[in-house]
């Protein structure tokens, strides 16, 4: 049977957490403003805030103005730099900015919480080999993903050993065909607006950083949650929760996030 609730640890009391965001592009770009709103929510309710590093390796093109939060005067910037800035301008914050690939450009030590928003289940596996043999592993992995009209994220702990059961499992634990090298992927990306419209819904990003968001919002603010994610279908307006541990878990994913 799963658990009733998932609790915040104690140690995430009266200071800063440390939040690592991999993916600036479709769910990335949505999660970082989302993120300087949840850190503002943060301080004027608890004792806790928020310090983010967002780390992507991407420049933006005319095919992601549709989408994500660019304009046309961002094209051929550094994503991850662009709304970095303007995120720390307009909340006075001093978050940090890594224009390069995780784990390489930037390591998941000294992380709290790895939220990731990449394109592929390789660059998954890069995140979860890197969690798997940190000297101190960072306490949740949230990762979001996506299709055409429907997606999905999911908290996880990272752990060395998958030996508590109350444990959340990460995203490559719940979704077994993640983990397997073997499948090909889409690395094909979008040439124009129209072309990415074709390819992703308008909104999918931003529905599913919204729940995401929520779901962060019940745990840092709140102190606890109820589920440990959710699959979105835009095309017929559901969202099925996915509870926190018991033996059956979810088994198919949308594994892209629309760079």
């Amino acid at each position: 049977m799963p658990s009733d609730r998932h609790y915040l640890p104690a140690a995430f009391d009266a200071r800063m957490i440390r939040v690592l965001l991999v993916g600036c592009g479709g769910n990335g770009a949505q999660m970082l403003m989302g993120l300087a709103s949840l850190d503002n929510a943060l301080r004027a309710i608890s004792s806790r805030l928020l310090h983010v590093t967002t780390v992507d390796d991407d420049l933006v093109s005319e095919a992601n103005l549709g989408r994500q939060p660019f304009y046309a005067c961002d094209l051929g910037q550094s994503k991850v730099r662009t709304l970095t800035e303007r995120i720390n301008i307009a909340h006075g914050l001093a978050w940090t900015a890594v224009h390069g690939r995780a784990p390489d450009a930037v390591g998941v030590e000294g992380a709290d919480l790895v939220i990731s928003c990449v394109d592929t289940a390789a660059a998954r596996r890069a995140l979860g080999a890197a969690l798997g043999t940190a000297k101190r592993v960072p306490t949740y992995w949230l990762d979001l993903g996506n299709r055409a009209r429907d997606g999905q994220f999911l908290l996880g702990c990272p752990a060395r050993s998958g030996a508590d059961p109350c444990r959340l499992p990460t995203v490559l634990e719940a979704f077994s065909e993640l983990a397997d090298d073997s499948l090909a992927e889409d690395h094909t990306p979008s040439c124009s607006v129209a072309e990415a419209l074709e390819r992703q819904s308008l909104f999918v990003n931003r529905v599913v950083a919204a729940h995401a968001l929520a779901l962060l919002f019940d745990l840092l603010a709140r102190g606890s949650i109820g589920q440990a994610g959710g699959f979105i279908n835009l095309a017929s307006g559901q969202v099925v929760p996915i509870p926190l541990p018991r033996e059956e878990r979810p088994r198919t994913a949308g594994g892209g996030e629309g760079g």
